[in-house]
């Protein structure tokens, strides 16, 4: 997997995250004005290995 670093048409900065076969599985869903908040955003999903998984079809409503 890797993340990549890019702008999009309106010159913000996005990034993607991709499986080995090139499918993109994870994106920024938004663009960021600085360079610094999009690597933020990465840093943020990296660190987001350790976070639990809630199946919430066992909770009720």
């Amino acid at each position: 997997m890797r993340f990549e670093l890019y702008r999009d048409a309106a010159g913000h900065w996005r990034w993607r995250l991709r499986a080995a076969n090139g499918e993109v599985i994870a994106d920024s869903a938004e663009g960021y004005v600085r360079r610094e908040d999009c690597e933020h955003g990465i840093a943020l999903v990296k660190g987001a290995a350790q976070a639990s998984v809630v199946d919430m079809t066992l909770r009720l409503a």
